[in-house]
């Protein structure tokens, strides 16, 4: 045995290895492949693929204003030319930084220590936008001020731990994304406001004859479009072709280093002084809204956590065939539902909570060097906007598009979303159209006995609330069908599980 091997081994017999049930430990539900090493590994992997988000994160809840005060909103909405106000928005990011590399540590920790699950938590990259440019709007302008909104993330999160305690538990906000890495306040200013369209590209017409030009954007102009395109853009997303790790992280310190080198200080503890202890609990005066706001955030939060956790689960081959559960489920929402996820890790080879241990450890040391993510331009992280946008839309491959009343409703729910720079008119659009749709259709075909239905009815998406083999509540878009003797014996034997009852047949 070589030395990494007799370390492997060693650890796998230690109260540590039992604990995270690692190969070779003896317990009865050892996950098989996980080895120190390999955790270690994955741990260092999921931390350098979600790094970015602390940057990300911090420009975009500084977008909001926070608690800064605006003197000049009279003539100047925005406050776009408030001194006073600009330098209190770097200090919001900056106490942005902290936090969010401090919520990170703590939750991706607890997911390890406590749910033994190879996923990292960070503020999700949909919510935080839905926040910022529609609940409170870019610099204070949206319906509910910053710290009603608090208030309504705080109790969503609280209403989610109940749902996940007693067992009841991305396409348009990828375009939705996209869209605000586009723009100048927080991205690459490649869409601009316009008059005659809704948007345009800053290289606007002269004059017929004269060509296009590039608008007086200011003296960051050109490290925004040649850094922001061609550094931040082309190069990370090459590296994220060839698979390389941390591609990311890797083109926003690129762009940085390229557009305004800074004498900020390395390594710095930074006290967070003005996001902490705000929450207004009088919302007597924003009813409408924040209770907009809380089922957003709150149905969002439902459906993103149970696909990331779902989804990293099945990757991570930890799906039980029979009750179609992961191990440690209640106790991983519960973990998200306080802090509020990443899968790099489990493609490095990571099966249990210590790879979640490693990536939370590396999200504290990071808190120590806040400086330089706070330093970080916006045109930097405009891209990156762009290619988690890009991602998700990803997920449009998986709609019924074949059938109208799924597919209409879900085309609403993308479009709508960028067009109105709200997530919440996107997913009532959606909702409400599925609901009108199917509704009608199902109501003719009762009244008529079944006899006048579309030509394409059976190429629906059924959907219920039980999964083949358990009694688990969530909404699954697909029919409902028990598997084989034969295709639960290859489940089986693919997840390592030795003995397993038949799944209880669906009523």
């Amino acid at each position: 045995m070589g030395f990494i091997d007799k370390i492997n081994a060693k650890v796998a017999v230690s109260p540590v290895g039992r604990w995270f049930k690692l190969e070779g430990c003896g317990h009865p539900k050892e996950r098989k492949g996980s080895l120190f090493f390999t955790e270690i590994r994955g741990g260092l992997a999921c931390f350098f693929a979600m790094a970015y988000i602390i940057a990300v994160n911090a420009s975009i809840v500084a977008d909001s204003g926070g608690t800064c005060v605006c003197n000049t909103r009279d003539i100047d909405r925005f406050c776009l030319k408030d001194t006073d106000y600009l330098m209190c928005t770097q200090q919001i990011k900056r106490d942005a930084v902290t936090a969010t590399a401090a919520i990170s540590s703590l939750a991706t920790f607890c997911m390890g220590l406590f749910a033994n699950m190879p996923v990292g938590l960070a503020p999700g990259m949909g919510l935080n936008a839905y926040f910022t440019y529609t609940v409170v709007g870019l610099h204070g302008t949206g319906p509910v001020p910053y710290q009603v909104a608090l208030t309504a993330i705080f109790i969503e999160g609280f209403i989610f731990f109940g749902l996940a305690l007693f067992g009841m538990r991305h396409a348009g906000i990828g375009l939705f994304l996209t869209l605000i890495g586009l723009t100048y306040s927080e991205g690459i200013a490649l869409v601009v406001g316009a008059t005659a369209t809704p948007s345009s590209s800053p290289a606007a017409p002269r004059e017929p004859s004269r060509g296009w030009h590039l608008p007086q954007l200011g003296q960051d102009a050109l490290p925004r479009h040649v850094g922001g395109h061609l550094c931040g853009g082309i190069f990370t997303t090459i590296l994220m072709m060839y698979k390389v790790r941390g591609a990311i992280i890797a083109g926003i310190v690129l762009v940085s280093i390229i557009s305004w080198p800074r004498t900020t200080p390395v390594v710095d503890f930074h006290k967070i002084s003005k996001i902490l202890n705000v929450q207004e609990w009088n919302i007597s005066g924003y009813g409408g809204q924040f209770g907009l706001a809380l089922i957003t955030f709150l149905y969002v939060d439902i459906l993103d956590c149970t696909g990331t956790l779902y989804g990293m689960a099945r990757f991570a081959n930890l799906i039980d065939p029979v009750t179609q559960d992961f191990e440690g489920s209640s106790i991983a929402y519960m973990v998200d539902a306080l802090s509020i996820s990443s899968g790099a890790g489990i493609s490095e080879g990571g099966k249990t909570g210590l790879t979640a241990v490693v990536a939370g450890l590396c999200f504290f040391i990071s808190i120590f060097f806040a400086p330089i993510f706070a330093s970080i331009p916006p045109w930097a992280t405009g891209c990156v906007l762009i290619l988690v946008g890009s991602m998700m839309v990803g997920s449009v491959t998986e709609i019924n598009w074949r059938y109208l009343g799924d597919g209409v409703p879900a085309f609403l729910t993308i479009a709508l979303m960028p067009f109105t720079y709200s997530i919440a008119d996107g997913l009532i659009a959606g909702i409400c159209s599925y609901i009108c749709l199917n509704t009608i259709v199902w109501l003719i075909k009762v009244a008529s006995g079944g006899r006048i239905v579309p030509p394409n009815y059976e190429e629906r998406d059924g959907w219920t609330y039980r999964i083949p083999g358990g009694f688990f509540p969530v909404v699954v878009q697909s029919e409902v069908r028990t598997p084989s003797e034969g295709e639960l014996a290859s489940d089986v034997e693919k997840s390592g599980v030795a003995t397993a009852q038949a799944p209880r047949k669906e009523e």
